[in-house]
């Protein structure tokens, strides 16, 4: 299901110096979590929505690895079009490699804008992470709502009817193919700063993988892990792997791998791992969340329509 890793030169050194460590968890024993999650599966049937859609919630799409500008990318805009009329996210959250080479003047129109010219024209907004393939370019592009900045924190509330505030939803945006230690430093004081109700971080590598970049996740994961787990993130998605991937929750984060919404690399899930919840590596496709209270619901989606895996997410805060 996955290919071989190409990340940035200081992680292929860093999975060298570590490579003795990397069986072990890079958690501290004495890390501390304030809450905790509980995964509920579900098993909706074909074509119907597995999401509530509860009035105010914060309802965002999933996709990674999409920018081939080729009939799969169409197929999988296609079908979020389709759900989207059942389903009426307000955003997606791009997972890296949102550009693929070659590159030329056209890549934003014939990569991006067409494919989803009908959520664009809806108001859907994309907020993208930055991928090995993409040129850096995409960090002043518009649409992609960067801010010309590498790595970005943006925020969305869960809105009641009585008008008041309900859920707050917190998104930490990386670039994983340079974690330097100034990036790591902002992650770590954002975190220590957010009071938000949910913390969910995004980036391009994945930092555990069923796939064939399982050493550089071991190394991502050493650098990376500690911070996400004593910050309090309850939720990781990231892409790379052309493949759907939910794993189960660890040390109380539960870690999502989407990166099929325009790229797949068939039968790439060689060795499921023992932590592997979920996985799809048969076809395209893209994912749906929607955050209400202390519960996140899920649902992926492939190229022809059908649900690939489903369920919700519980927040619960920690017993002392």
């Amino acid at each position: 299901m996955l290919p071989a890793f190409r990340g940035a030169p200081w992680l292929a050194a860093l999975s060298l110096l570590v490579c003795g460590a990397c069986r072990h968890s890079s958690v501290p024993a004495e890390a501390q979590r304030q809450t905790r999650i509980e995964v509920v599966e579900a098993s909706p049937s074909p074509g119907e929505l597995a999401l509530p859609v509860r009035a105010g919630s914060v309802r965002f799409a999933v996709i990674g690895d999409s920018g081939r500008g080729d009939q799969a990318q169409l197929d999988v805009a296609g079908q979020m079009v389709a759900w989207h009329q059942k389903f009426p996210f307000d955003f997606v959250v791009m997972l890296g490699d949102n550009i693929y080479p070659p590159h030329g003047p056209d890549d934003f129109t014939t990569k991006f804008e067409q494919p989803y010219r009908t959520l664009l024209d809806q108001g859907v907004t994309f907020y993208a992470a930055i991928g090995n393939h993409d040129p850096d370019s995409e960090l002043n592009y518009a649409k992609f709502n960067m801010g010309g900045q590498r790595y970005y924190t943006f925020r969305r509330n869960e809105r009641r009817l009585e008008g008041l505030v309900g859920a707050g939803v917190r998104f930490f945006v990386l670039d994983s193919r340079s974690l330097d230690p100034r990036q790591l430093a902002w992650l770590r004081d954002e975190l220590s700063r957010s009071a938000t109700d949910w913390k969910i971080c995004y980036f391009h590598h994945p930092i555990y993988t069923s796939g064939r970049y399982t050493s550089g996740a071991r190394a991502l994961r050493l650098a990376l892990e500690p911070i996400l787990v004593n910050g309090d993130v309850d939720v990781v998605l990231s892409g790379h792997e052309h493949f759907y991937e939910r794993l189960l929750p660890q040390h109380g984060i539960s870690y999502f791998i989407s990166g099929g919404a325009g790229s797949l690399r068939m039968a790439d899930i060689r060795r499921p791992s023992a932590i592997m919840a979920r996985g799809f590596d048969t076809d395209f496709h893209f994912v749906m969340m929607e955050i209400s209270g202390d519960a996140l619901y899920f649902q992926a989606i492939s190229r022809t329509g059908a649900t690939i895996d489903a369920g919700s997410i519980t927040r619960r805060v920690a017993q002392k």
